[in-house]
């Protein structure tokens, strides 16, 4: 056996980067590093383990850090320290917390095999928020549960990085046209596909143009993001693929005519949380909650999708005015934000099934979707 090594300071390790100028590069390292386990740092707050990825049970933390969401979960929403809707929660245990223990916190999963928690108490982290914010968003990009070991003992040196490299991950002026070919597709064989990629994001977004592209007629778009389940495996749960393909031919019909159409296909699995994080909120709708109350228990938003480089793509395609088809006004509201103007909302609602019946409804209850 080799020789033992001893537990580490907490910030051991650690090179300041204050300095440095923003990096996606750094940040892309800091999202990679959270998914094989390894612990980051964003300059001016503490090592943080990923509990999800973290292999090591000889880690320990005397605190871990989680989402508001996942902590009103574990009834913590009385206390000061965890009582500010969206923000990360600092929270300590009567015991220090191992990794198994730290797991049966962060991961709803283990909630009916550990339903005892605590006593917890929340405490202050205002020296070093926004970098708890960051990690969180990390965390999420990474499609890992957000929650860290806080300065754990026995962790790897982390993986550094700044509060400005974390943001330059996720800037959409970073985004460019990578490729472009024509691409027949059922609905209508004269298509245009066009890919986009970015420095830092591996997740490669691409839009699929159908018909003659017409200055005097804004297009019809569909922002559609990426769902495995519905899409490719023909998932009865959601009603996604069913969306897709009517979309297609909806605009396929346009092009026959004297108008256009723009499907976006955004790499967001899940609106945002990652294919694995949806699964999980899957098998919690088994267990009766519906959709927006899974995402809170995964400690996860109920919307998480990335309208700014959705923005970005029709920019790129000199789309400045569109006819969106959507059952969503936030949606609608999203891209007029980030200065997409929106001449028509067009209705794309489909026939329930017995499977996703009630994922309609929370759609219509509680995010407000304009369904029947």
């Amino acid at each position: 056996m080799g020789k033992a090594e001893r537990s580490r300071a907490p910030r051991h390790g650690i090179r300041a980067l204050s300095e440095a100028a923003p990096s996606p590069r750094r940040a892309a390292q800091g999202v990679d590093a959270l998914r094989h386990g390894w612990p980051i740092h964003l300059d001016g707050g503490p090592v943080l383990q990923p509990i999800e990825t973290c292999y090591d049970d000889a880690i320990a933390s005397e605190t871990l850090l989680i989402s508001a969401s996942r902590a009103g979960t574990l009834k913590l929403a009385n206390q000061r320290d965890a009582a500010i809707p969206g923000e990360p929660v600092l929270l300590r245990g009567a015991e220090r917390f191992s990794r198994d223990a730290a797991l049966a916190v962060a991961d709803p999963a283990l909630d009916l095999a550990h339903p005892m928690k605590g006593p917890f108490k929340a405490l202050p982290h205002d020296d070093w928020a926004d970098q708890a914010r960051a990690a969180l968003d990390l965390a999420r990009i990474a499609g890992i549960l957000p929650a860290f070991l806080v300065a754990p003992e026995g962790a790897e040196p982390p993986v550094a990085l700044t509060l400005a490299d974390a943001r330059a991950y996720a800037d959409p002026a970073n985004l460019i046209v990578a490729s472009r070919a024509r691409l027949p597709v059922e609905a209508f064989e004269n298509a245009e596909i066009v890919a986009f990629r970015s420095p830092a994001d591996t997740r490669e977004h691409v839009a699929l143009i159908l018909g003659q592209r017409r200055s005097d007629t804004p297009p019809l778009v569909r922002l559609h993001s990426e769902c495995l389940t519905g899409d490719v495996l023909g998932s009865l749960k959601c009603d996604c693929g069913p969306q897709l393909d009517a979309a297609l031919h909806a605009m396929a019909d346009e092009a026959k005519g004297r108008g256009w159409g723009v499907l976006l296909y955004m790499r967001q699995e899940g609106r945002g949380i990652g294919l694995v994080n949806k699964l999980r909120a899957y098998a919690l709708q088994d267990q009766g909650h519906d959709t927006v109350d899974a995402n809170t228990r995964l400690g996860l938003p109920d919307e998480a999708r990335d309208f700014p480089t959705a923005a970005r793509i029709l920019g790129l395609l000199r789309v400045p005015s569109i006819r969106l088809m959507t059952n969503n006004p936030a949606k609608v509201a999203a891209l007029e934000a980030e200065g997409v103007t929106v001449t028509e909302r067009v209705p794309h609602a489909l026939p329930d099934n017995p499977h996703n019946a009630r994922y309609l409804a929370t759609k219509r209850d509680r995010a407000g979707h304009l369904l029947p």
